[in-house]
């Protein structure tokens, strides 16, 4: 990926951090968002600079009805251009269908949705040909294993839509759109030694929880040449938690 940039959402933490190091480690100058955490931002961009490549951190909430736009210009405007959007970026709100406002709809929505809509819609205007949009979905879209999940599923669900359209839109230009479901993952939001983690663990075909590497891997070839004719595809790193 030497010469190509990218922008990875919600990179400061999680499978996000994993997969910008990812991409620097092949040879991608990276720009991540962040919401909050400063600090954690700018060990990202300094293990992207160790890698050899450029970094930026942009402070960018994907809720925001502005700020994905801006920060994919940001991107191109700061490296020259963007060759990969990895829609990483996402929140979530568990709980009974009965207990759950309207406030946490519009949030999960306008994070998980529409901040991957946006920054989608502002990437295909700036992309060259060959250019990558890597959407992060969920296991639960394929199979959820119990209640409490309906927002959070629903929303994840919008975006495999989104990729399929956006791969028949885009493929005339050479621009492939794809999807990654992760499983459980061990991540600070949901470790590996947490108190739902080995009923998670026993719903994977695997029994264990997955590494944030092991999504980024994927990711990383989804953005390479070798992919290139790999569009509006899904791919579950789930350990067979949909199996």
């Amino acid at each position: 990926m030497n010469g190509k940039t990218a922008l990875v959402t919600g990179g400061s933490r999680g499978m996000g951090a994993a997969v910008a190091l990812r991409l620097a480690a092949a040879g991608a100058d990276v720009a991540i968002t962040y919401v909050a955490d400063e600090e954690a931002a700018a060990a990202v961009v300094r293990g992207i600079e160790a890698r050899g490549r450029r970094a930026l951190a942009i402070r960018a909430d994907a809720g925001d009805a502005v700020a994905p736009a801006e920060a994919v210009r940001r991107t191109a405007e700061t490296f020259g251009r963007l060759d990969v959007l990895v829609n990483n970026a996402g929140v979530g709100v568990l709980g009974p269908i009965d207990q759950l406002v309207p406030a946490d709809v519009d949030r999960v929505l306008a994070v998980n949705v529409r901040g991957g809509f946006l920054a989608a819609q502002a990437a295909a205007g700036l992309m060259p040909r060959g250019g990558r949009i890597i959407t992060i979905g969920s296991c639960m879209t394929q199979r959820v294993p119990g209640p409490g999940g309906t927002l959070y599923a629903m929303s994840k669900a919008a975006l495999t839509g989104l990729t399929k359209a956006l791969a028949r839109e885009l493929g005339g230009r050479g621009i492939t759109a794809n999807i990654v479901h992760p499983g459980p993952v061990d991540t600070d939001m949901n470790p590996a030694d947490g108190p739902y983690a080995e009923g998670q663990s026993a719903m994977t075909a695997l029994g264990r929880f997955g590494t944030p590497d092991e999504v980024a891997s994927m990711v990383t070839y989804l953005a390479s040449d070798e992919a290139r004719y790999v569009t509006g595809a899904e791919f579950a790193v789930d350990g067979g938690h949909a199996a």
